[in-house]
């Protein structure tokens, strides 16, 4: 059995579940069974509207293997520290992948390591987007913002003045609640519901978001993207989302944001190249 575990909560959104889906779904129609492991039943639901059919909450990364049983394989997609456990995990399961946390992140006990630039034959690419997102489908004028699908620190309600600035229809996230929904109503056009995130995402003929995984995948579906770099804690890092022909913006920059909006789309420098899994299901 495969286990894929995406670190996901209220504080750090669902990057790791998208980027989940995206790799179980292309496994799933390989024939392989795979099951999720996430850290609360949102981010479960979340997956569960990406196509993926069932789900495991477990509490943190040292609880893989009170689910995956001697002899699994595992897939960890997460930056917390695993305090030791990863020796075990080598050690009992058939098979350990693991998604680097910085660009200088190495195979500590013979993992299989996914990078950003997998240029070795052992290494697998972290860029993992979704087919969907390849069929494209006619764009609506209209920008879109979505920040994530967490705003613990309500980022959006604290920069009240950019997006007075614009005209934009907002993309809310799995993690925001009710009365936070009913302040943000008053800087957006319209607000569209999580559940439409595929279907918005793909229809948008401009999308500006502060999360990497939105930003290639808007990118995928033919749209102008806009990425703003509101930390340094990239998801991916910005030179990737370049290459890609994604405009970054640092922070919430109103000038910058005009004239990118303003700009032409252009053509990609570069295809979006995504994860070949032959190289997963030929291993399990």
């Amino acid at each position: 059995m495969l286990f894929y575990y995406a670190n996901s909560g209220h504080k750090i959104g669902l990057d790791r579940v998208k980027r989940g889906a995206a790799l179980l779904n292309k496994l799933s129609h390989s024939g392989v069974k795979a099951q999720l492991l996430v850290n609360d039943f949102r981010a479960g639901l979340a997956a569960k509207e990406l196509g993926v059919k069932e789900y495991i909450t477990i509490e943190t990364i040292q609880d893989i293997d009170a689910i995956a049983q001697f002899g699994d394989s595992i897939i960890i997609d997460s930056p917390e520290n695993d305090h030791g456990r990863l020796v075990k995990y080598c050690e009992d399961f058939k098979n350990v992948w693991r998604f680097e946390v910085a660009k200088d992140d190495t195979s500590v006990h013979g993992e299989v390591l996914f990078k950003v630039d997998c240029k070795e034959e052992s290494c697998l690419s972290a860029v993992i987007i979704d087919d969907m997102y390849s069929e494209q489908i006619e764009k609506e004028e209209r920008v879109l913002f979505f920040l994530n699908d967490a705003d613990y620190n309500k980022v959006i309600l604290n920069n009240e003045a950019f997006f007075k600035s614009f005209n934009m229809e907002l993309l809310l996230g799995n993690y925001f609640f009710v009365k936070y929904e009913d302040a943000l109503g008053k800087l957006f056009s319209i607000l569209h519901e999580p559940e439409e995130y595929e279907t918005v995402i793909k229809s948008s003929s401009h999308v500006v978001t502060a999360s990497a995984q939105t930003a290639l995948e808007a990118k995928a579906s033919g749209c102008k993207v806009i990425y703003l770099q509101v930390d340094k804690n990239d998801f991916y890092p910005v030179e990737l989302l370049k290459s890609y022909d994604i405009t970054v913006v640092n922070d919430f920059n109103i000038d910058e944001v005009k004239k990118s909006l303003k700009e032409e789309k252009t053509l990609l420098k570069r295809g979006l190249e995504y994860l070949d899994s032959k190289k997963i299901i030929e291993m399990l």
